[in-house]
């Protein structure tokens, strides 16, 4: 093989032999750089010396910064040799290692609050207000207390093996108790958020709650456009008048009343004066229709799309009508029964269809961060490369990919910290337990302390005139996923998502060609005419749907998902806290409205 005399290549012979000598010297610098399985954990016992000061004064007493040449000298050595790149390679590790420091730094710094609960585990020796689902139960469906003890013994030590040795009553497990210990590396803990105690067992707001429920089921197949000022549906009028006869319901008003317009939309609760609730209607949940335009929009995701249209359940599907089928489900079994769909998809036209949504769910969050690209939705005017002359972000940062990222992390992140709240704070009892009361006091004479409003309203009166029964009629078949009521998951996960969004985009665009439901063919969508419609607004009502709608499949208070939206809030604003610490853009933070109507930047 004849050589260019200008070529600073050998032979193919020994090209190779260069090769092979340079991928051994590699080989040998990666075993001095970490070394075997043992000195690995060596290394993590020295690391865990370095002191968050003496890293943020700069002095690094870590071993790979060695002024007499040790493994990371000789690791940069060689990463200066064959890549003969121009770029400082420790003081961008170095700079990560920071970064997280202060990350941990400024979550633990934040004060962990009081977690004061409504009382009533301490309250009822039968543990009648807590949740007790999945253990077994007398035939009153109060739950057996060794079973409880063991429930609660295993939260308390946090023993692996004490989970394993809970006493269940069915076939149906817990969901996920253990969840909650995991330590998640970004965004605050769940200890540190503090959210208002649930309404207690005998209280009025408890009762409302109820009521509230109790109509939900009567208004199951009712169309949402009734739900608006001007309707003529004799059950949404009937729902008003009981609900505002009501001493303690706390459901978003209007001059201090319920109304049609106001009837099952969704409200935020955040901890107010001491532990007391403060109730705040998002902005936008009350204007126009009752729907989010993100339930009605097709998603466009790259070359093909996502419809908007969902399988609905029929009319006439609903469960635990008798005792004996919600006690089976009481203590972890199966009714047997399953819903029954409508061959032909179709918008989410009526108070059941937006449960079944809720019930299983989407691409919700996902969905709406594309249906934003697609409508030309400006990015928040925040963001670095909005003012960039030769910049766009990408999956990085600061573009869709990015925010889509966070929309999994949050979701992930956020349940921890609602299942601590259900597991480690309240163990609240889910509205079909609270049912099961009612229906004892009536037909059982027992003397559990329920308001009298709950006996006195016309939702109660009137479930037992059409479904036969006490109990609180539910959508679906297993009734609630087994754990307890307190804060709402769905409705934390639809929190953290709705408030990244905001965080992403600029709410204060109007949304383009809003569209309803066709009411005479829900196949079908026909134009909005009415005030414009904001993303800030439209993602506060998509937020609030999803929880309101776990309450239409009858499995939760409205407080849950209240509480619920405001935590999973906090958890994506801590996210967005942690997230940009680390970024080299010049950026002046996330700037967006909370529920509560607030502007904050993060």
């Amino acid at each position: 093989m004849q050589l260019d005399p200008n070529s600073h290549q050998g032979s193919e012979q020994d090209t190779q032999a260069n090769s092979e000598d340079k991928l051994k010297q590699r080989r040998v610098a990666s075993k001095r750089f970490f070394g075997s399985h043992a000195s690995r954990r060596s290394f993590l016992g020295r690391a865990g010396l370095f002191s968050a000061a003496s890293v943020f004064a700069g002095v690094l007493g870590s071993p790979f910064s060695s002024k007499k040449g040790g493994d990371f000298v000789q690791a940069q050595a060689i990463n200066r040799r064959y890549n003969n790149r121009p770029f400082d390679y420790s003081r961008f590790v170095n700079k990560a290692y920071r970064v997280r420091v202060e990350a941990a730094t400024l979550e633990r710094n934040i004060p962990i609050p009081a977690h004061p609960t409504n009382g009533d585990e301490e309250r009822y020796p039968n543990k009648i207000g807590s949740d007790s689902r999945g253990l077994p139960h007398n035939e009153l469906g109060e739950v057996k207390l060794e079973a409880y003890n063991s429930l609660t013994k295993a939260l308390t030590t946090q023993n692996p093996n004490d989970y394993e040795n809970i006493i269940l009553g069915g076939t149906r497990k817990l969901v996920n108790p253990q969840g909650p210990l995991a330590i998640s590396l970004e965004g605050i803990n769940a200890a540190q958020i503090a959210v208002p105690p649930p309404p207690s067992l005998a209280s009025a707001e408890r009762a409302a709650e109820a009521v509230e429920l109790y109509w939900q089921a009567l208004l199951r197949d009712v169309p949402l456009s009734k739900l608006q000022n001007n309707t003529d549906n004799p059950k949404v009028l009937a729902a008003v008048e009981d609900l505002n006869k009501l001493s303690a319901f706390r459901g978003p008003k209007q001059n201090s009343r319920v109304t049609p317009q106001t009837l099952f939309r969704g409200s935020v609760n955040y901890v107010g004066s001491g532990s007391s609730p403060r109730y705040v209607t998002p902005p936008g949940v009350l204007d126009g229709p009752y729907l989010s335009q993100f339930l009605l929009l097709t998603i466009p995701w790259g070359t093909q799309s996502v419809s908007p249209l969902i399988r609905t359940a029929l009319p006439g599907n609903d469960f635990l009508l008798n005792f004996q089928e919600w006690l089976a489900i009481q203590n972890g079994g199966s009714s047997g029964k399953s819903i029954k769909y409508d061959p032909k998809n179709r918008y989410i036209a009526t108070v059941r269809d937006l449960g079944e949504y809720a019930h299983i769910g989407g691409p919700t969050y996902l969905g709406a961060s594309l249906i934003l690209g697609s409508i030309g939705t400006p990015l928040n005017p925040g963001n670095p490369y909005v003012r960039s002359n030769t910049q766009i972000g990408s999956n990085a940062t600061f573009a869709v990919g990015h925010l889509q990222a966070l929309l999994n992390l949050g979701s992930s992140r956020v349940i921890r910290a609602s299942y601590w709240q259900k597991y480690y704070v309240h163990r609240i009892l889910r509205p079909e337990a609270y049912g099961g009361l009612v229906y004892n006091n009536i037909v059982n004479k027992t003397q559990y302390p329920i308001n009298s409003e709950v006996f006195n309203s016309q939702a109660l009166a009137q479930t037992f005139s059409t479904f036969n029964t006490y109990l609180l009629p539910q959508a679906y078949p297993e009734a609630s996923p087994t754990h307890s009521s307190y804060t709402g998951g769905a409705a934390a996960i639809a929190g953290v998502n709705v408030t990244l969004l905001k965080a992403f985009f600029d709410e204060n665009f109007v949304i383009p060609s809003p569209v309803v439901p066709d009411p005479n063919d829900p196949t079908k969508v026909i134009a909005y005419s009415g005030p414009p419609l904001t993303v800030g607004g439209e993602l506060n009502k998509l937020a609030t749907n999803y929880a309101i709608g776990r309450g239409h499949g009858g499995i939760h208070w409205r407080s849950d998902g209240s509480a619920a939206l405001a935590l999973g809030e906090e958890v994506a604003i801590s996210l967005l806290r942690d997230e940009r610490l680390g970024y080299n853009e010049i950026f002046n933070g996330f700037t967006f409205t909370k529920f509560d109507g607030t502007r904050v930047t993060v």
